[in-house]
């Protein structure tokens, strides 16, 4: 009877870890999407944009209104069509603010001094949060469950809102890392990251391209911020602090300028996030995720998959 219960309480930890892994690539794919964004403005102009993480909570009030509004409308709307017009209304939304930012914040510095980025960026970010807090009320918005289709398989819960997710994170990725590696807006991005003058000489309208990049990490955002609305099922004003900061340390951790090293440093904050939080206190889960993030930089100082920066002469 004791090895019974022994192997009974061995199999009911196991389904509890995998449960815990699950739940964590859900949430780390959420990190890595907001993730991309970061490193790909990084990898071609050298600035991290703090307001990126705004962007992204901008993105699930976007899709929040859109819900609203096509509730108003439409009273038996379905929800992959609410979704999916939630996701077009939200990148357009988040793409239109970042390409203003871009325009109006960013351009004109980017041949200042280093601090002078970073401190508009940060004053971008704090703009933005106080914009939404006065238009939208500084309460939690919720709306109600869209998706609420559960899976057991085994032991095991898999919720049809965490397979989304991450079949959403999967092919993002793959379409991005299409975009960067094959497609001449990929080729013109490569030119920038590594020397903007030689690729303006070469044709390359760096202008152009560097606002096509805000465009597109606004449009990842969008999509991270609405996926989240629909998983937690409400948003608030400062939503776009903690996840901001949590997804540009899965871009240090991934190597900061790497696609796919964002995201799976999205994943590796998702997954300590989520078994810190089950197997020891909840408090300190965000101390552990920085504290990885300290670990693995002195051992590696350009992160997981980054390539170490080359000063150029």
């Amino acid at each position: 009877m004791r090895r019974a219960a022994h192997f009974w309480g061995s199999d009911v930890n196991m389904d509890y870890f995998i449960q815990q892994l699950i739940n964590g690539l859900t949430l780390g794919s959420i990190y890595g999407l907001i993730a991309i964004g970061y490193t790909m403005v990084y990898g071609i102009i050298g600035m991290i944009n703090f307001a990126h993480g705004d962007i992204f909570m901008i993105g699930a009030f976007g899709a929040l209104i859109t819900f609203l509004v096509l509730v108003g409308l439409f009273v038996s709307i379905t929800a992959p069509i609410a979704i999916l017009l939630m996701l077009i209304v939200a990148m357009l939304l988040t793409s239109l603010y970042n390409w203003v930012i871009e325009k109006l914040a960013y351009r004109p510095l980017r041949g200042s001094f280093r601090l002078a980025p970073l401190i508009t960026a940060i004053g971008m970010s704090i703009a933005l949060s106080n914009f939404v807090q006065v238009t939208q009320g500084p309460r939690n918005k919720p709306i109600p469950p869209l998706v609420t289709s559960v899976y057991n398989v085994g032991g095991l819960t898999i919720s049809l809102k965490q397979i989304v997710i991450v079949v959403v994170t999967i092919i993002l990725l793959t379409i991005f890392w299409y975009i960067v590696n094959r497609t001449p807006l990929g080729r013109a991005q490569r030119a920038c990251e590594q020397d903007r003058k030689m690729a303006a000489l070469l044709g390359i309208d760096v202008d152009r391209t560097i606002s096509i990049t805000f465009i597109m990490g606004a449009a990842l955002a969008a999509v991270a911020g609405t996926l989240y609305l629909v998983y937690y099922g409400v948003v608030v004003f400062s939503d776009g602090f903690i996840p901001g900061v949590k997804a540009f340390t899965a871009a240090v951790l991934g190597g900061i300028g790497s696609i796919p090293g964002a995201v799976l440093g999205g994943l590796l904050i998702g997954l300590i996030e989520s078994l810190w939080s089950a197997y020891f206190s909840i408090d300190y889960k965000d101390v552990a995720a920085f504290s990885i993030l300290a670990i693995v930089l002195i051992f590696m100082p350009s992160g997981l998959l980054g390539r170490p920066e080359v000063e150029k002469v």
